[in-house]
């Protein structure tokens, strides 16, 4: 039956998303189906970000925190009209272009990513993570006009044929310098590019490609228009301020500024809605770090007051364990977030003993979703750890499905389906994975098994996708054996993933030498692997098992991927 919590939560919602209250809800038709939008929603990201960063109560506040930077709201605004000025006038950006982003997080990707929204742009955020080879994949799927590229991305990208032309930003200093290659000062506010494009974008027109690993091998590019990105958004502002009216009934001071640490790439749908452009919303201040690591996220925490983490499961795990905790107050954060990828039971209870006075949470979305899908909050975390949470209101219609698109009873296992406004469109050039992706009644097919219990709790038990999901990054196994058999000495080989206590799971793989063939160790393999693979998809050496017999196969002649997931797991265990 429903927690305390759970009535709790459902009588604010359902107050908050009454007819005249900031998150009611009004029919909108996609695809024959009508589904709920927020009535009060902006209708593009260009005007989310003008009237938030410009006209909201905190315009005046810090928004982002990047080493010796510190911008208001206002500031990142201004800095962003002058990139949206200089995509137009120095590189003939126009309505709908995929201007792309290929670099770590700072302060300046931010701002790029405005810049782009504002000038019209479809702002295309490549992995960072990738090899050259397939950045220039990603660049020419989606056919990116430009690419801003800081230097290490150019450098992969050197010789390797694309179809873009890459300007390069730096991270560091102000951003008129590091964004200089795209900076135009307006001549005046009210004829800047900014706002000639907040009269004519609309919520039907493209904001973002995102691009995820699926069963097919090579990433999609998932592309949004506006309305689906703004949903995203809004989304998570209704349960953030449903969590803010629940705490101040418990009697917390909830009138200071939310505070975020941004450890996750801003190129996942992660970094992207909850973290980043909700904090547009909310007034959150948000303090980068150019690379993960668990002492320096306590240092910045301590000194920025951080309020919120997220990140992927190991990154709370590692700050909660860590030798050197107790040495930070960390006491101002007050919720511990995690998505990408489930976490341990055993994580969530370190986390809650860890931080008495804060709680683990997790999330549960897509990229297709723009991370928009389901919450499991506080105490409800700590009963139900092994589950994702219940379907965000006002927006989430979470489906557990069959084959056949029939809706299956309460407990049965089927494929987690979600409907929402804040959906993506399809994917790039990929008409044929766009009809998969979708149910005829509008539900997108996530690929994941799952149940849903007597409370409406969500449960993923499996993939229906081949994929590894290492620390929060998705690993296609199809794109790596692709890889490993680019060899001119594999014969066979299967890539799975095995449990890892740090990143829940690895990628390993099982190979077999051609005959006549000198035997293929697992160092030259990974030498070979790394020269045109993401070093976070190759598997470590320990990882790969060379075999002198073909491979188990079923029935259908299909390796048998769970045999040798079973036989690995249980000889890891073993060593």
């Amino acid at each position: 039956m429903p927690t305390e919590l759970d009535q709790t939560l459902d009588t604010i919602i359902t107050a908050m998303t009454a007819d005249d209250q900031p998150f009611a809800t009004v029919p909108f038709e996609r695809g024959g189906v009508e589904m709920p939008a927020f009535a009060g929603a902006p209708p593009t990201m260009a005007h989310l970000i003008a009237h938030f960063c410009t006209q909201s109560e905190h315009k005046d506040a810090i928004f982002l925190v990047d080493g010796d930077v510190r911008m208001t709201f206002a500031e990142v605004f201004g800095a962003a009209t002058c990139v949206a000025e200089g995509l137009v006038t120095k590189h003939g950006v126009e309505k709908g272009d995929r201007v792309g982003i290929a670099a770590r997080n700072s302060a300046n990707w931010m701002i790029a990513e405005l810049g782009i929204l504002l000038a019209g742009g479809c702002a295309t955020l490549v992995n960072g993570f990738w090899s050259g080879e397939e950045l220039a994949y990603g660049i020419n799927l989606c056919e990116c006009k430009i690419v801003l590229a800081d230097a290490g991305r150019a450098k992969r990208l050197d010789g390797i044929e694309h179809n873009s032309k890459i300007v390069l930003f730096d991270h560091g200093g102000a951003p008129s310098e590091g964004l200089a290659q795209v900076w135009a000062v307006p001549s005046a506010p009210q004829a800047s590019v900014a706002m000639k494009m907040l009269g004519e974008l609309t919520p039907d027109d493209l904001a973002t490609i995102l691009y995820t690993s699926g069963s097919t091998g090579n990433s999609k590019g998932a592309y949004s228009d506006h309305r689906g990105v703004v949903h995203g958004v809004m989304s998570y502002v209704s349960q953030s301020a449903m969590s803010k009216v629940y705490m101040e009934g418990k009697g917390e001071d909830m009138s200071g500024q939310p505070c975020a640490l941004v450890a996750v790439p801003l190129f996942h749908v992660t970094g992207e809605v909850p973290l980043f452009l909700q904090s547009l919303a909310i007034g959150r201040k948000l303090v980068l770090m150019p690379k993960w690591d668990a002492e320096d996220a306590m240092r910045l925490m301590e000194a920025e007051g951080v309020t919120y983490f997220v990140g992927v499961p190991l990154m709370s795990y590692e700050i909660a364990s860590h030798p050197n905790r107790d040495k930070y107050d960390l006491s101002a954060c007050k919720s511990f977030a995690a998505g990408g990828s489930p976490r341990p039971v055993e994580h969530v209870n370190k986390i809650k003993d860890s931080f008495p006075g804060g709680f683990p949470l997790l999330g549960y979305g897509l990229t297709e979703t723009n991370a928009v899908g389901c919450g499991n909050f506080n105490e409800n975390y700590l009963a139900k750890p092994g589950s994702t949470g219940t379907a965000s209101r006002p927006m989430v219609d979470l489906a557990i499905l069959d084959d056949d698109g029939n809706t299956l009873p309460q407990g049965s296992v089927g494929e987690v389906c979600i409907r929402s406004v804040a959906n993506f469109l399809g994917y790039w050039k990929n008409e044929q994975a766009t009809k998969d992706a979708f149910t005829e009644d509008m539900y997108f097919r996530t690929g994941d098994l799952g149940y849903l219990d007597e409370d409406d709790y969500l449960y993923i038990v499996d993939r229906k996708k081949d994929i590894i999901i290492r620390g929060g990054e998705n690993i296609s196994c199809i794109e790596v054996e692709d890889a490993i058999y680019a060899h001119d000495d594999i014969a066979e080989c299967s890539v799975f993933g095995l449990p890892d206590e740090r990143f829940v799971e690895v990628p390993a793989a099982v190979i077999l030498t051609k005959d006549g063939r000198e035997t293929v160790t697992p160092t030259a393999l990974r030498e070979f692997l790394l020269k045109n693979t993401a070093p976070f998809k190759v598997p470590l050496e320990e990882h790969i098992f060379v075999v002198h017999e073909t491979l188990p196969r079923l029935g259908t002649q299909k390796v048998d991927k769970k045999t040798l997931r079973e036989q690995y797991t249980k000889r890891l265990a073993a060593a």
